[in-house]
């Protein structure tokens, strides 16, 4: 009797844990589990890289470019200044560097010392002084006073790679780019959409993904995304609206209440990183950033 009894219980204790499991999160596991069984074809690597652009496009209708910009010469600079800093302290610093220096020929002809002062709480503020300071006088020499628009006359400048270029193409003469940045890169390859980490590899990869005019838009969604729900060591899986399309699915917290305490900026009820959002933005319940030196909430930025 007590054999025959035994073995009931124990039958039931493993039936029940993954019935619980795949009731929480159902469309996630199925998702990882046909990824892993069988290599996906490139047909199928396009389609899903596509429906999750159009997924990220419904979640964040007003991605944006978060650096406050004016005009192509102030998104030039502070994308320079945005290197191993974040996008708010950038936008917190710029007001007083283009108060004091609002063209090209200006900042050429400023005195070194002050610049480096004035952008010091964006970090390596000599060697960016360096940098915007010869952009500046490349613009005023070579170029009229003006940004140039095209890819090979912009990463001539000091201090402007192919990122910084397509950053100001993109947003500032509305030509298509990919803008791979420290977000885009991590969340890509998490995506299985290449295994490539050179910055110009993972561009090229991507790219041939997509059409050339989804570039700029698809690179605002993914760092929106980013910075707000896919962090590098928490991700917020639980809250992911693209879970069941991610092969990383169940690398952060799968649990959807503990989920919602992660989402940074809009998503989780905080500022965001420009002091000067777009109406889209405001209008969707994001919150600007408040000035340098302002009371705030804790920052949020990674």
């Amino acid at each position: 009797m007590k054999k025959a009894v035994a073995p009931e219980p124990v039958k039931k204790a493993v039936a029940a844990e993954p019935v619980k499991k795949k009731a929480a999160a159902a469309k996630p596991v199925k998702s990882v589990t046909k990824a892993a069984a069988k290599p996906e074809s490139r047909t199928a690597l396009v389609r899903r890289a596509r429906r999750i652009n159009r997924e990220l496009a419904e979640v964040y209708p007003y991605a944006h470019p978060e650096l406050d910009f004016e005009n192509p010469f102030q998104l030039l600079v502070a994308t320079v200044l945005s290197a191993q800093t974040t996008d708010l302290r950038v936008n917190q610093t710029t007001p007083a560097l283009f108060a004091k220096y609002p063209t090209p020929e200006d900042l050429a002809a400023a005195n070194p010392e002050e610049v480096e002062e004035l952008i010091r709480p964006t970090g390596f503020f000599r060697a960016k002084t360096k940098s915007i300071m010869g952009l500046a006088t490349a613009l005023r020499d070579e170029f009229g006073g003006e940004v140039p628009g095209r890819l090979e006359d912009l990463v001539k400048l000091p201090g402007v790679g192919r990122k910084t270029a397509f950053v100001v193409m993109g947003n500032a003469f509305g030509r298509p780019g990919i803008t791979v940045d420290t977000h885009f890169g991590r969340l890509v390859r998490r995506w299985k959409w290449t295994e490539e980490t050179d910055p110009d590899k993972v561009e090229k990869a991507v790219g041939e993904l997509f059409p050339k005019s989804d570039w700029t838009m698809l690179s605002h969604r993914v760092i929106f995304h980013g910075r707000r729900i896919c962090h590098a060591r928490k991700p917020a899986c639980g809250a992911c609206p693209i879970a069941p399309l991610c092969p990383a699915y169940g690398e952060g917290e799968t649990d959807p209440e503990k989920a919602k305490k992660l989402l940074k900026y809009e998503k989780g009820g905080f500022p965001g990183q420009r002091l000067k959002p777009p109406q889209s933005y405001l209008d969707a319940g994001g919150i600007p950033a408040p000035p340098l030196g302002a009371t705030a909430p804790p920052a949020t930025g990674e």
